[in-house]
């Protein structure tokens, strides 16, 4: 079975959470876990086939959603390109309203942007008379905006699967609060010592009512070329405190 077949069959599996979207991670890393050379750089990391496999993957969820550090390192479209199929609605996570009003996906992609309630309401203003539709969701005690709520909010838009593609601060959200249903991750054959993809820092921890780490169950590991490709479903082991 050809690789994205495989992948779709087991996410079809997958029993569809209760109020919020099935939720795929996906990205690239080097074999020291770094996802960019140094934040805020914008560093191709996987190879052609490996590119292909996430449109491949863009074109069958609903959504794809990264956070406001990937739009101003990458300016990225988030469209499928290198093969046929439907872009995904683009969703950025962007609690303070930093999104540049000349980017690629406000320009081009009429993305909706999750913000706070407490965002600076004359940019809200700019954004919206540019066709962005925003979210305001509540935030937390750090400020952001906080991705139960706004899982909830796409899923009453009618997103039945979301795409979460980075940086480095979503995915560790997402896994620390053990929102993820499915993961694709690509590892590189290079040595980058840069920004780690993920970071348990205390204020991400804190977000989490139970301390697990997540881990991969039923881990499909398959080759494009140079790359290696991990799949499976995320596993949540308890923390092991000696």
């Amino acid at each position: 079975m050809e690789l994205l077949e495989r992948i779709l069959a087991e996410m079809s599996g997958i029993e569809k959470p209760n109020s919020r979207p099935l939720v795929t991670l996906s990205y690239a890393q080097s074999l020291d876990g770094s996802i960019a050379l140094r934040r805020g750089v914008q560093t191709r990391i996987s190879n052609e086939a490996s590119a292909r496999l996430t449109h491949q993957l863009r074109a069958n969820h609903d959504a794809i959603l990264v956070g406001i550090g990937t739009v101003l390192a990458d300016d990225p479209r988030l469209t499928v390109r290198l093969v046929s199929g439907k872009n995904p609605q683009p969703v950025i996570l962007d609690s303070h309203l930093r999104t540049p009003p000349g980017s690629a996906l406000v320009r081009e992609g009429k993305p909706w942007i999750a913000t706070t309630l407490a965002s600076d309401p004359e940019k809200a203003e700019n954004f919206v008379a540019q066709g962005v539709e925003l979210l305001h969701l509540p935030h937390d005690t750090h400020g952001q905006v906080m991705l139960p709520e706004l899982l909830g909010c796409l899923s009453r838009m009618g997103v039945e699967r979301l795409m979460v593609e980075g940086g480095a601060t979503v995915i560790s959200r997402f896994l620390s609060m053990q929102l993820v249903d499915y993961l694709v991750i690509t590892i590189a054959p290079l040595i980058l010592g840069g920004l780690p993809a993920v970071n348990f820092s205390e204020s991400i921890w804190a977000e989490s009512s139970q301390e697990y780490f997540p881990g991969l169950g039923d881990m499909v590991v398959e080759m494009l070329g140079e790359d290696m490709i991990i799949s499976g479903m995320p596993s949540w082991r308890p923390l092991l405190r000696y």
